[in-house]
């Protein structure tokens, strides 16, 4: 069992003890309502029943990329027995695609801007629990879907919980993928669905985000995907630039709205914010609009990541 030490400058320090779930139950009702857990996910729906299927995922979601996951849940040590039971959850999705549109078009504040192509998505499997057996993360290598092993660990402190998220890394590559393999999201893959010109406007702006990113030393991963280019801080993102349209980006950044609007760069009007994400976006005009010119927004993003403000 962890201890964790909560050190603050003036106050005692506060020596707690992991506090694990009391149940399952609980487990998957805070992941599921702790949207940061899984920023990137758009979850549908907590027990998902699906036909004649063995067994029933915890939760089901749609990602940034148009990814359906099937997401697995235990309030225990996960071993390797886990990974049948996943597979055939997504065995079951990849062959179902009209009963998970049937969620999506149940499910109430649809993201706009998420794309689904239901007659060839891909299957992603999360399994979320409090640790994993290192055979769990031998049997990862074998498998052609995408694999996200997540631990979550629990301190409590009266009303407070802290929460460790830890995304764990297979030791050994992956075997190359036969079926359906991950995509390289890079400017040719955007040439294929993107206007050339455009495409290139969009990467000039990420790199110039990341030379800000750089000069400022901030610990922040730049990830491409299907629709966007994000910086992450650990596992949340921070800002990201996101394909509006054909020919169209925009910037959206992690900020309460409140401290946005204290921040507006010069030139550059607020477009939109999301209440339930709290994001902030922008419209790029390409090859126009400067970076730099979002600076203290960027400043104000990574202080609000690393819990300088509120």
């Amino acid at each position: 069992m962890a201890n964790l030490f909560w050190k603050q400058k003036g106050k005692p320090t506060l020596n707690l003890i992991s506090t694990p779930f009391s149940t399952e139950e609980e487990f998957e009702k805070l992941i599921f309502e702790t949207k940061e857990i899984l920023e990137d996910i758009f979850l549908l729906k907590r027990q998902i029943r699906g036909g004649k299927k063995a067994g029933i995922p915890d939760i089901i979601g749609i990602d940034k990329d148009g990814n359906v996951c099937i997401i697995e849940m235990k309030n225990k040590p996960i071993d390797a027995s886990v990974i049948p039971q996943v597979l055939s959850y997504a065995f079951w999705a990849q062959s179902n695609p009209d009963s998970i549109k049937n969620l999506w078009l149940e499910a109430p504040e649809q993201p706009e801007d998420l794309e689904i192509n239901w007659d060839n998505y891909n299957v992603r499997i999360l399994i979320i629990g409090p640790s994993f057996h290192p055979s769990t993360l031998e049997l990862i290598n074998t498998i052609t879907y995408q694999v996200d092993l997540i631990e979550v660990k629990r301190w409590v402190e009266k009303s407070n919980q802290f929460l460790l998220v830890n995304k764990l890394e297979a030791d050994q590559p992956k075997q190359v993928r036969t079926t359906k393999g991950i995509e390289t999201y890079d400017r040719s893959f955007y040439e294929r669905y993107y206007n050339k010109e455009s495409v290139k406007a969009f990467m000039k702006f990420v790199d110039d985000v990341e030379k800000i990113v750089k000069a400022k030393g901030w610990p922040l991963e730049k990830k491409f995907n299907r629709f966007c280019c994000v910086f992450k801080y650990g596992f949340f993102n921070a800002f990201m630039i996101h394909w509006s349209g054909i020919k169209s980006f925009d910037l959206r950044v992690k900020l309460p709205k409140s401290v946005a609007q204290k921040v507006q760069p010069a030139g550059n009007k607020m477009y939109k914010f999301d209440e339930k994400l709290q994001v902030v976006t922008y419209k790029i005009e390409p090859n126009k609009t400067n970076a730099k010119s979002f600076l203290r927004l960027f400043e104000k993003a990574y202080e609000y990541m690393t819990g300088e403000i509120k």
